[in-house]
């Protein structure tokens, strides 16, 4: 992958006018804003990425060798899903489950050749759009959540779980994620006035985070914040910014504590907090329940090269899989239960690879890469493999992945005149 990237990257950078390049940045900026707007259907992220879909290809997006295996990867993962389908597609609830399938895979592939032009400017396009989006959908919770909206608790909540613009708390929470964690950077090492703003910001999406009462949520919001701080220590260029960093953290940690104890010391989030904090959910114990699901699950798939069909597994157990690896092979087979997993793991993996090239968007790099890992984690517990902000994520590190190579490249003349050469 590192040489076809390379040999990617000894391609010339495309030019366009001024005028289209600020259209196309736009419009990166306008994917990730409505990305948090998905409780109805089609939403605006599908009307949104489908016009920049167009519009990109209309003014010039480039197919690269390295994107030939990630090609390769979604397009085996959905003919196994669609093979599975086959006996019933008759149902309309399997066949927009496998026309959404085949959609994310045009996502990826669109993320992935975006990003790996223009890095710098549509990245942070990205990340601005996406901090956007989630504002909307963290204020859109809290309102619901504290009847600040006239009308809108019962369709701004769940169960009093708060779920803003989305259609299930979990998701609410695990969209969040991301952009909490640009905020985060924020907070740590941009200069007062903006490290104040997004200090705000970052407040409003955890406390929509903690008011979603997601258990995988909470912790991938704890655990990826962790894993990038760790990483911004780690790849900083100096001692002051390192010392900065962990300081801020740490103050960060004791106000979220703070919110905490202030929060809990109302009756009613304190008992969801105490029911949803539980791990002896009454669906995650015994036989059928969520783990025993995935042991009866796994036997019953090396059976099954074909699988059982998508959203069938709840007519053979109480509930759906909540594993999306155990998913995919139930769903498409042994194709897709071997290339799901495969396309994942290896993203993650060559992620590593990447994490101290000094790039210009090697921050916004680390968050995308921690929030992916977390939701690579979170698979194992939570059907995953239909999150819109999931698949922008595995295709937008593909896209980075070959703007390293090529960035690499670049400052080493050796490497651009053998690439030349070739």
């Amino acid at each position: 992958m590192a040489y076809a990237a390379t040999a990617g990257g000894s391609l010339p950078a495309m030019t366009a006018a001024p005028g289209v390049l600020a259209l196309q940045r736009a419009l990166v900026w306008l994917v990730g804003a409505s990305g948090a707007i998905v409780f109805i259907e089609p939403s605006p992220y599908e009307l949104a990425t489908l016009a920049a879909l167009l519009i990109f290809f209309a003014t010039g997006l480039r197919m690269r060798l390295v994107f030939i295996p990630l090609l390769l990867a979604l397009f085996l993962l959905n003919v196994g899903y669609t093979i599975g389908a086959i006996p019933f597609l008759d149902k309309s609830e399997v066949a927009n489950w496998i026309a959404t399938s085949w959609y994310m895979a045009v996502t990826v592939m669109f993320f992935a050749m975006v990003i790996s032009e223009d890095t710098e400017a549509r990245l942070n396009m990205l990340r601005r759009g996406l901090v956007v989006g989630a504002m909307i959908a963290a204020v859109a919770a809290l309102g619901g959540y504290f009847n600040l909206v006239p009308g809108g608790h019962d369709l701004l909540t769940l169960y009093e779980r708060a779920r803003g613009t989305f259609k299930d708390p979990n998701v609410l929470g695990a969209f969040l994620i991301l952009p909490a964690l640009f905020c985060l950077q924020s907070v740590v090492s941009d200069k007062l006035g903006k490290s104040f703003r997004n200090t705000i910001a970052f407040g409003i999406m955890s406390l929509a985070i903690l008011l979603a009462f997601s258990r995988a949520a909470w912790g991938g919001l704890i655990l990826t914040s962790a894993f990038m701080l760790a990483l911004m220590v780690l790849t900083s260029r100096s001692q002051a910014q390192r010392s900065r960093i962990i300081v801020m953290a740490l103050v960060a940690v004791i106000l979220a504590a703070a919110l905490v104890a202030v929060l809990l010391s109302f009756d009613s989030i304190a008992e969801m907090f105490k029911q949803r904090a539980s791990f002896d959910q009454s669906y995650d114990e015994g036989r059928f329940g969520r783990f025993g699901r995935h042991i009866l699950g796994a036997d019953m798939a090396l059976d099954l090269p074909f699988g059982i069909g998508p959203l069938q597994f709840h007519k053979y157990f109480p509930e759906d899989t909540h594993n999306s690896y155990l998913n995919a092979f139930m769903s498409g087979g042994w194709i897709s239960g071997i290339c799901y997993p495969a396309l994942v793991f290896v993203t993650a993996l060559t992620g590593f690879r990447y994490v101290f090239v000094a790039a210009p968007w090697q921050r916004t790099y680390l968050a995308i890469f921690s929030a992916y890992l977390g939701t690579v984690g979170e698979s194992f517990i939570i059907d995953t493999d239909h999150w819109r902000h999931f698949w922008m994520m595995l295709g937008t590190m593909w896209g980075m992945y070959v703007a390293a190579e090529r960035w690499k490249a670049n400052l080493d003349p050796a490497s651009t005149a053998t690439a030349k050469a070739s």
